[in-house]
């Protein structure tokens, strides 16, 4: 891009970017939604495991105590997952079938596209870990409490899940094999982050590796002002908050790092729109 260009784009900015957003969600979620029957029998399935499982390890009934903590823990995996996938797959898609490529022809910077990505996402996966949660509760015939306190922490886990599907797109820009790479930390993550059990059933070192997993620092610092009834300055004192940001302003980092750096090789090496 001429620097005439990029100086033009730059002062026409504000005014275009809401429509290129706009443009970049519609496109979006028209992917996601072209096969609706696909996501629909993958969160029936996958909510029926979850209670099965609860079922089990609740010895034949559905506890009442321990379910409303995993829920939380249940939906945070879901947004992960479909967040993933706005973020992720269809990333590596678009590189193989070469749209990502056109869709960056324009003079408009990268992140710009990116962000609509992530607002994609925001939207999908809210939508989905909505319904993952609620239905299995209304199946159970257990709630979540309200708490306001838990706003601030649950914007913090939803950000934490934005910045690590980040992370993972700026990797899918040079290596396709980011996909095993995704379904490893999001097996781990379902497995780890309390959606089957909470974390302080945990012994005391798997509770530690948990904790630098994205979702499960969240989680906790969610689930701590929902049941028990924690105000933000004692998820500050406690640690819960301050952790949280810490390992959330590192993900969100460690993206943008990985981002500049594999966009702009791949953009020297003339492999933007393939994988080589």
């Amino acid at each position: 891009m001429s620097d005439i260009a990029a100086a033009s784009w730059r002062e026409a900015l504000p005014g275009k970017t809401p429509a290129i957003l706009a443009a970049e969600i519609r496109k979006g979620l028209a992917t996601q939604l072209a096969h609706p029957l696909g996501h629909v029998i993958s969160l029936v399935v996958g909510m029926t495991m979850y209670l099965g499982l609860q079922f089990v390890l609740g010895q034949g009934e559905l506890r009442a105590d321990l379910l409303p903590p995993t829920l939380v823990a249940i939906g945070a995996y879901w947004f992960l997952q479909y967040s993933a996938l706005v973020m992720v797959s269809d990333l590596v898609e678009e590189k193989r079938s070469g749209t990502f490529a056109q869709s960056l022809m324009s003079p408009a910077p990268p992140w710009t596209l990116m962000t609509g990505r992530l607002l994609t996402a925001s939207i999908f996966g809210l939508t989905v870990a909505a319904a993952a949660s609620v239905v299995p509760a209304v199946v159970a015939g257990v709630s979540i409490p309200w708490e306001p306190a838990a706003i601030v922490p649950y914007l913090l886990l939803l950000a934490n899940v934005l910045a690590f599907t980040y992370a993972l797109a700026a990797i899918a820009i040079r290596s396709a094999m980011v996909g095993a790479l995704q379904s490893l930390f999001t097996a781990l993550i379902l497995l780890l982050n309390g959606a089957f059990l909470p974390l302080s059933l945990y012994p005391g070192w798997l509770a530690t590796v948990a904790r630098f997993l994205p979702t499960t620092l969240g989680i906790e610092a969610v689930n701590k002002a929902l049941f028990g009834k924690l105000t933000l300055a004692q998820l500050w004192t406690t640690g819960a908050l301050p952790w949280l940001i810490a390992h959330t302003a590192a993900l969100t980092v460690l993206g943008g790092v990985l981002f500049v750096r594999n966009h702009r090789r791949a953009v020297r090496d003339g492999h933007l729109g393939q994988y080589q």
